[in-house]
């Protein structure tokens, strides 16, 4: 049986050219890396075709791998160095943690299950990525960071996902938010509901 390979790069730098610069994405390392990484590598089989439109795609594990833009924008303002050690709290794809790996010291990723359970580990880790839009950062996944440490996140609040950035200051981290953008929300990091009128 003969199998057909398609050709995505014409795909890959009509992202480029019409998602990520007409948007204010023009740094040089972003588009190297986004066009670097086959975004369909990271996509379900029957979605390969609309890897690069720009929406949300759904993954088998019932995640969505967020818009190109959504990456590309992370990237541009995480501004990984050679020295970095990044935590990446990835939504199932991959594509994430592979478009910064070649950037960075070092990459460690984990599932948003993971990011939010109690542990004693104490890290010292410089950039802490998540692959989805939360609405706070618990404690243990904070304690995870050195002093300092930079954080580049979506970001929920009253329903509007935002591109955030922060740092590590204390026991805490103070989200500023950036861009409204659709970001496919992690249900792990919901805060608790309260009663109200």
């Amino acid at each position: 049986m003969q199998t057909e390979t398609i050709d995505y790069s014409a795909a890959r730098k009509a992202m480029i050219d019409s998602q990520l610069r007409t948007s204010g994405v023009n740094e040089h390392f972003v588009l190297e890396r986004m066009a670097a990484v086959a975004r369909e590598d990271f996509v379900p089989a029957a979605s390969r075709a609309v890897a690069y439109i720009d929406r949300a795609i759904p993954l088998d594990n019932g995640r969505r791998l967020a818009a190109p833009l959504f990456y590309g924008m992370v990237l541009a303002e995480a501004k990984p160095a050679a020295t970095d050690r990044v935590l990446v709290v990835d939504s199932g794809a991959g594509y994430l943690p592979e478009l910064l790996r070649p950037l960075v010291a070092s990459v460690e990723v984990i599932a948003p299950e993971e990011a939010v359970a109690a542990n004693r580990k104490k890290g010292d880790f410089t950039l802490l990525v998540i692959d989805g839009a939360v609405e706070a950062l618990p404690a243990p996944l904070i304690k995870r960071l050195e002093a300092g440490a930079r954080v580049v996140t979506g970001l929920v609040a009253n329903g509007v996902t935002r591109l955030a950035i922060g740092r590590r200051s204390g026991d805490d981290v103070a989200l500023l938010p950036l861009a409204e953008i659709g970001i496919p929300r992690l249900g792990e990091f919901d805060q608790p509901k309260g009663w109200s009128f």
